[in-house]
């Protein structure tokens, strides 16, 4: 009988670390690439507010910088982080500031509001049309975000 007793020990104390191993794998978040984020996360604001510097580096020049973050479950940014700024200037701390202002609605398909890493680019001073904003926007593209 005393031989039973450490294997249901053990049995005890390994559900709770396979309970404890499922849910840190079901909060794990996924990288999505921002032309499929819309499968789990939809911008609600169309318009965000930032502060823009009046002098400073490059500040007239066309450039792009990519934000990382993650969507929360309650669809508000946070971990915003500037990753790539092209050409160097001092316009990254608006592009920070313009994503923390994001706010999201989870989509059809995400009803539990699954958390996402993603990434947003934000144009500076891009020519007239798509392909000219598509241009300056190129740099700026991050890799190993999936779909």
């Amino acid at each position: 009988m005393h031989s039973r007793a450490p294997r249901l020990v053990r049995s005890l104390l390994l559900v709770p670390a396979l309970l404890c191993a499922a849910s840190a794998w079901a909060q794990s978040n996924h990288r999505i690439d921002p032309q499929n984020l819309y499968h789990y996360w939809i911008r609600l604001n169309t318009k965000v507010d930032t502060d823009l510097p009046n002098s400073g580096l490059n500040l007239d020049k066309p450039g792009c910088a990519a934000v990382t973050y993650t969507i929360g479950s309650d669809g508000v940014p946070m971990n915003v982080q500037l990753a790539k700024l092209v050409p160097r200037s001092d316009l990254g701390n608006a592009a920070v500031t313009a994503v923390k202002n994001f706010r999201y609605g989870p989509s059809l398909t995400n009803r539990i509001g699954q958390p996402i890493d993603t990434y947003y680019v934000v144009p500076f001073n891009s020519p007239e049309g798509a392909d000219g904003m598509q241009k300056v926007m190129e740099p700026c593209k991050l890799p190993g975000y999936g779909q």
